[in-house]
C-alpha cells in the first residue's frame, strides 16, 4: 500500500480506471465524486477509499445508471472519511445503507483475465462509450510504452475481451466493439502519419486481408510499426480480391506480402501459393517475393516452403525489416553489376 501513502494523482487514477481527466473534474464538481483531501489545499490526491467510490461510479454508469443516481449510490456505499479529513464541499455525510451492489469484472464486465491495469482502464472506458477517455489513454499508452507493447498488452487484449463479451451476450456490446475499434484504428493511423522519412528506394511491404476477411486492425498495427521503422508499405485493407492482389504484386515488386487471416475459414492457401509463385522483372532476372502468413487462421504447416509465420507484431516487424534490408542489398548489388557492365 506504499503507492497510496500520500494518495495518487488524478492523472494516475484516470489511466488506471479509463476515465478522462475532464470527466473526473466534472464528476467532482457536479456530484462530489472526488478526493476527500487535497495536498497543500490545491493538488488532488486520491486515497483507496476515494478510488473505491470512483470505481463504483464507473461500474454504475457503464451499466446504464444516470450519473446523478450513480453518484448517490456510490457515495452511499463509501466508508466515511478518516478523522480530521473534511469531505468535499456540498457533500452530505453518507447515511447508513446496505452495501453497494456487487461489482462486475474489473474491466466493466469484460473478460480481461489478468491483463495489465491500463487494459482494464481501456475496457472500462469502452463500456462507458467514453470517446475522450479512449483517445487520451491510447495516445498516452503509445507514447509511454511504445507501439508494440501498447498493442500486444493493452489494445489487442481489450479488443478480444469486447469480442468475447459480444459473442456471449446475445449481440449486446456491439456498439462497444465498434467504438473501441474506431478509436484504436485512429490511434494507429496517427502513428503512421507521424512517421519518420521513409527509406528511399526500398521495395514496399504489401499488407492485405485475404478474401472474406474483414479484420484489419492487426494489419493497421503492423503498418504503424513499419512506419516507425521508416519502411514503406501499401495497405490494401479488408477482403482483397485475388485479382487485385495479383496486380498489386506485379506492379510494386514488393519486398514481402503479408496476408492476414483471422480464422481458418478465411485462410486461403491457394492464394498464398499463387502470390509466392508470382514473378516480375525482365526475362532471365525474374524476382519473387516472400509471403508472411499472419493471424490465427494460418495455424498448421505453411502451404509451401519459404513462407514465414510470425508469432506476433514484434516478430513480424523484425522479419520484415530483415527482408527489406535484404532487398536493399540485392538492389544495390544489381545496380553495381549494371554499372560494371556498362
Amino acid at each position: 500500500m506504499t503507492e497510496y501513502a500520500h494518495g495518487i494523482t488524478s492523472g494516475a487514477v484516470a489511466r488506471r480506471l479509463g476515465v478522462a481527466p475532464t470527466t473526473l473534474r466534472s464528476w467532482d464538481r457536479r456530484y462530489g465524486i472526488g478526493p476527500a483531501a487535497r495536498e497543500d489545499g490545491r493538488h488532488r490526491r486520491w486515497t483507496p477509499a476515494d478510488i473505491a467510490v470512483l470505481e463504483e461510479m464507473c461500474r454504475l454508469t457503464a451499466s446504464g445508471v444516470p450519473p446523478a443516481e450513480a453518484a448517490r449510490t456510490a457515495r452511499a456505499g463509501a466508508a466515511p472519511p478518516p478523522p480530521g479529513v473534511r469531505a468535499p464541499a456540498g457533500t452530505a455525510p453518507p447515511p447508513p445503507s446496505p452495501a453497494p451492489a456487487p461489482r462486475a469484472g474489473a474491466g466493466g464486465g469484460l473478460p480481461l483475465g489478468r491483463a495489465r491495469q491500463e487494459c482494464r482502464g481501456l475496457g472500462r472506458a469502452a463500456v462507458r462509450l467514453d470517446a475522450a477517455a479512449m483517445d487520451e489513454m491510447l495516445g498516452s499508452l503509445i507514447e509511454e510504452y511504445g507501439l508494440v507493447t501498447a498493442w500486444e498488452e493493452v489494445m489487442a487484449p481489450a479488443l478480444h475481451a469486447v469480442g468475447r463479451k459480444w459473442e456471449t451476450s446475445d449481440d449486446r456490446y456491439v456498439e462497444v466493439e465498434h467504438l473501441l475499434s474506431w478509436h484504436v484504428s485512429s490511434a494507429l493511423r496517427r502513428v503512421s502519419t507521424a512517421r519518420p522519412a521513409l527509406r528511399a528506394g526500398t521495395p514496399p511491404v504489401l499488407l492485405a486481408c485475404v478474401p472474406n476477411e474483414q479484420h484489419t486492425l492487426p494489419l493497421e498495427a503492423l503498418a504503424a510499426g513499419l512506419a516507425e521503422l521508416g519502411l514503406p508499405t501499401r495497405m490494401f485493407g479488408a477482403a482483397v480480391p485475388p485479382e487485385a492482389l495479383d496486380q498489386a504484386v506485379r506492379r510494386t515488386g514488393p519486398a514481402a506480402v503479408v496476408l492476414w487471416a483471422q480464422a481458418r475459414s478465411t485462410a486461403n492457401p491457394p492464394l498464398a501459393r499463387h502470390v509466392a509463385d508470382t514473378s516480375w522483372g525482365v526475362k532471365g532476372a525474374r524476382t519473387r517475393t516472400t509471403v508472411l502468413l499472419a493471424g490465427p487462421g494460418w495455424a498448421g504447416p505453411p502451404p509451401a516452403p519459404g513462407m514465414l509465420r510470425p508469432g506476433g507484431l514484434r516478430e513480424a516487424m523484425a522479419l520484415l525489416r530483415a527482408l527489406c534490408d535484404a532487398a536493399d542489398t540485392g538492389l544495390a548489388a544489381a545496380g553495381a553489376g549494371s554499372a560494371t557492365a556498362r
